[in-house]
């Protein structure tokens, strides 16, 4: 399972599919829901218009048997007197059932439940323009009358079946009708005026047999005064086919259509994200190869966009480009060590072996002078490596001019005397390190002057300014910031004697970096080099 979402792919994919999953089925439970609430308004609204429209012909003292009643199968109608029975309906209509007249308030003499069954077709007919079931037909809720004679001695056991169902239909529509007496008894109910209409509607929902076949159907009652047959109550009814046709019909719609939407969002997110990731594979794959190679001048395909992508790839080639520079400049700094001490190291093996053949020919000066160069450059050497491993300078208080002060006065007598021009100013940092920078810079400026090297300290905003210059021919502009450079020794400065390993400068310009401040050179006013160390002042 780890395996499977283990790619981004597949991850996006999925939460893109779970996502648009939960917001379809929201939407899905809406839709149905508000559809469902919309067919059933329509239903309760056919169902009172219908119910009203018996009630009016009721109200105008129309005669049962010329009601104009709807047909039974878009709206089964029938019509209760106050004692609860039927006294006309729509034709095939053969039962009601559930509780239709459950929340209406009859009458003082109400109290029968709408789905009790109807009256002897004698007793029917008997009353005043009631409308005659049909021959044969059921009347509706007589539920104790069977299509079949019980007494057919050809299915005595049918009969016995369909006789105990009718006493069981009988035994709880009766059961009904008490319940609706009990409730009557304990309200008090509100008469209407002779050919008034209540104007309340009760709605219910139950099902309605018609013609042999029972459906879910909304119902409407309605109470009507009349003066000839004393308070009616009118009970219509609009089937919920279409309701329930139309709620299957998009349900199933959702459940065919849902999984394939989803199916299609699943597999563009994946293309997407596949298209949209194929850089990062290419980067990853021409990372893999540098590596494996070696080869740090190789860079990673930078896409021709401008996303994270795009900015991926180039900050990818920068990094490399550094480290590049850097293992360059690692390996070239060993190659120029190792020839830089391999000189004196052969000229003082050479002086030490003439002197073991032949004692009285050793340059013991000479010998000296080599080790004291071997010692200095590795001295040079280990400050770089310190600096280069990132070795931060220490916080303490450093006063320029009294560092200027000792350190010159700890130099021996110099071939260029140096003159102090100072000014009292703080810097935090390194006082070891600080001490090398101004002595590697008075080394430089001694080495090249012609006779004379000034010191200079001031302060300049929030910078402290150490300067350095002398009366030498100066430094080409071309080569000011080459001089820099670790074993980088202009022409004129090859020679043993006068010139050092080309790494004072380089270590000053480092240790003015790793302290916040900055080295360079310009030509001095009377001529030759100018070197500007510029530190932050201490706070």
């Amino acid at each position: 399972m780890r395996r499977l979402f283990g790619s981004v792919r597949a991850r996006a994919a999925v939460a893109a599919t779970a996502v648009v999953a939960l917001a379809l089925v929201a939407a899905g439970a809406a839709v149905l829901l508000s559809l469902r609430s919309s067919l059933v308004d329509q239903a309760d609204t056919q169902a009172e218009s219908a119910a009203r429209e018996v009630a009016s012909q009721l109200a105008a003292n129309v005669a049962y048997g010329d009601l104009e009643l709807p047909d039974g199968d878009d709206n089964p109608v029938r019509v209760l007197d106050e004692d609860g029975r039927v006294v006309a309906h729509s034709d095939e209509l053969e039962r009601i059932s559930g509780r239709p007249l459950a929340a209406v308030r009859p009458g003082p003499t109400a109290g029968a439940d709408a789905s009790a069954p109807a009256p002897p077709a004698s007793a029917s007919a008997s009353r005043p323009g009631a409308a005659a079931p049909a021959p044969g037909s059921r009347e509706p809720g007589d539920d104790d009358t069977d299509a079949e004679d019980p007494s057919d001695p050809d299915d005595p056991e049918d009969a016995a079946e369909d006789r105990e169902e009718a006493a069981r239909d009988a035994a709880e529509e009766r059961r009904d009708a008490a319940e609706e007496k009990a409730e009557a008894a304990g309200e008090d109910g509100d008469r209407l005026g002779p050919g008034e209409i209540d104007d309340e509607t009760h709605v219910s929902e139950g099902t309605a047999t018609v013609d042999g076949e029972t459906r879910d159907h909304r119902f409407a009652a309605v109470r009507v005064n009349t003066e000839s047959k004393g308070e009616l109550t009118v009970v219509a009814g609009a089937p919920l086919t279409a309701e329930q046709n139309a709620v299957t019909t998009a349900l199933t719609a959702m459940l065919i259509g849902f999984p394939l939407l989803l199916a299609v969002i699943a597999a563009v997110t994946w293309l997407v994200t596949r298209r949209a990731l194929r850089p990062v594979d290419a980067i990853r794959a021409e990372m893999a190869a540098i590596t494996a190679s070696e080869d740090l001048a190789r860079r990673v395909p930078e896409p021709d966009t401008h996303d994270e992508i795009a900015r991926l790839a180039r900050t990818t080639n920068e990094t490399l480009a550094a480290l590049q520079t850097s293992v360059e400049r690692q390996r070239r700094f060993v190659a120029d060590a190792s020839h830089e001490l391999r000189s004196p190291i052969a000229s003082l093996r050479t002086q030490l072996e003439v002197g073991a053949a032949h004692p009285e020919l050793l340059d013991v000066a000479g010998a000296v002078e080599d080790t004291v160069r071997l010692q200095e450059l590795a001295a040079d050497l280990l400050l770089l490596a310190r600096l280069d491993a990132g070795e931060k300078p220490g916080q303490g208080r450093v006063e320029l001019a009294a560092l200027a002060r000792e350190e010159l006065s700890q130099r021996p007598s110099d071939r260029v005397p140096v003159t102090l021009e100072l000014e009292s100013v703080d810097v935090a940092g390194s006082r070891g390190q600080l001490a090398r920078v101004l002595g590697n810079l008075v080394t430089n400026a001694q080495r090249h002057a012609r006779s004379r090297v000034t010191v200079t300290t001031r302060t300049d905003g929030d910078r402290a300014v150490l300067a350095v210059a002398d009366d030498g021919d100066g430094v080409p502009p071309a080569e000011r910031e080459r001089i820099f450079e670790r074993f980088v020794r202009l022409d004129d400065a090859r020679t043993r004697d006068e010139g050092g390993a080309g790494l004072g400068l380089a270590i000053a310009r480092d240790v003015a970096a790793r302290h916040g401040g900055s080295l360079t050179v310009d030509e001095a006013p009377g001529g030759g080099a100018l070197f500007v160390l510029r530190l932050p002042v201490a706070r």
